[in-house]
């Protein structure tokens, strides 16, 4: 699971294959709307709240995450896990607590950077589709991973702008819909949320 919402976050690198480009042009309505998503969430310095991924097959799994604005973000699973995600700007961090090891990814490999900078702009982004209801807007985003080429279609409430969801869809096809919930804004992060023990065993993937 924890590869799983690793490789939810490696969904931008830069690269942009045409067979996935966007077919359709963007409306003003639908550039206006990104737009603003962006500038919204640009201006939400924290985050903290729980998550529920799901998998392919069903699998559920819960935890907490932290987001302190530019570059810190942090995901903890739910016991009996002791795995979590860590970045703070220099790359990104899969911790296992029990055998005190760590796997690194360069932060600039990872491009769920884009929402964790202080502005936030999904139009210059590689967008293969974006789709609208009465309450949401889907904004689907891909190009090429480490793992090969990656979407990932983030969902926003319309009124709000705030994000709901993301769901990942791999190379192979399998899908990780990824939601946020219990969400608070604009809150005190302790700095000891982002430590990373230098002491634990680098590994690699």
């Amino acid at each position: 699971m924890i590869r799983q919402l690793f490789f939810s976050l490696v969904f931008l690198l830069g690269l942009l294959p045409q067979s996935m480009a966007l077919e359709n042009t963007l409306t003003p309505e639908e550039e206006e709307l990104i737009r603003q998503i962006g500038i919204y969430n640009s201006s939400i310095d924290s985050m903290i709240g729980r998550f529920l991924q799901i998998d392919s097959n069903g699998g559920r799994v819960e935890g907490t995450f932290f987001l302190d604005r530019p570059n810190k973000i942090r995901f903890r699973y739910a016991p009996p896990s002791r795995e979590e995600i860590i970045s703070v700007g220099r790359g990104f961090y899969v911790l296992n607590r029990e055998e005190e090891t760590k796997y690194v990814y360069p932060q600039d490999k990872v491009p769920l950077r884009q929402f964790l900078t202080d502005e936030i702009d999904f139009l210059n982004a590689n967008i293969s589709d974006v789709v609208m209801t009465d309450t949401f807007i889907s904004i689907t985003i891909f190009d090429e991973s480490p793992i090969g080429t990656v979407e990932v279609a983030m969902i926003f409430e319309i009124n709000s702008k705030e994000l709901w969801q993301w769901t990942l869809t791999e190379p192979n096809g399998n899908k990780l819909t990824f939601s946020i919930y219990d969400v608070e804004k604009n809150v005190e992060i302790p700095r000891s949320f982002f430590y990373i023990n230098p002491n634990y065993r680098a590994v690699s993937q």
